[in-house]
């Protein structure tokens, strides 16, 4: 065996045994930019119920806007089996999520509640807006907590 097909040979079984990455899974790739945007828009929240940054009305509004949009957007075909963080590198998402999928998507039910309510108060006052933050954060914890592995 020349050289040449020897390496040809040993890339294609390297290609084989390693994990596909998340950058090559759409699907992996659009929950993933969802979650970026829900997080940019909770950061505007978040930094006003802690009193980082001043409340500004039309700003939690529109982020509370978002994030209602955002748990909008249909989960489907964002979650398909085999795009766990032990079938693929780069996601942290827990391979529980397919074996309690029930539970899963009641946990991402109560995001959705939490996300409307959030809408309704957001602009409203800050004393509002700060009890809809924590719930919705609670929310986000629940998950986290059983459907989100560790960073690796």
């Amino acid at each position: 065996m020349t050289l040449k097909r020897f390496l040809g040979a040993s890339a294609l079984c390297a290609a084989i045994a390693l994990p596909a990455l998340a950058d090559d899974d759409p699907a992996i790739a659009a929950r993933q930019g969802q979650f970026k945007l829900f997080s940019h828009n909770f950061a505007v929240l978040g930094g006003m119920a802690q009193g980082r940054v001043d409340y500004d009305a039309e700003a939690a509004q529109t982020a509370a806007d978002n994030l209602f949009h955002l748990t909008r957007v249909d989960q489907g075909r964002l979650w398909p089996e085999g795009t766990d963080s032990a079938s693929v590198e780069g996601t942290r998402a827990s391979p529980d999520i397919w074996d309690d999928l029930d539970d899963f998507v009641a946990k991402f039910g109560a995001l959705q509640e939490a996300a409307e309510t959030m809408q309704e108060v957001a602009g409203t006052g800050a004393d509002e807006m700060r009890a809809g933050v924590g719930a919705m954060g609670q929310t986000c914890q629940a998950c986290h907590e059983a459907y989100r592995d560790e960073a690796s």
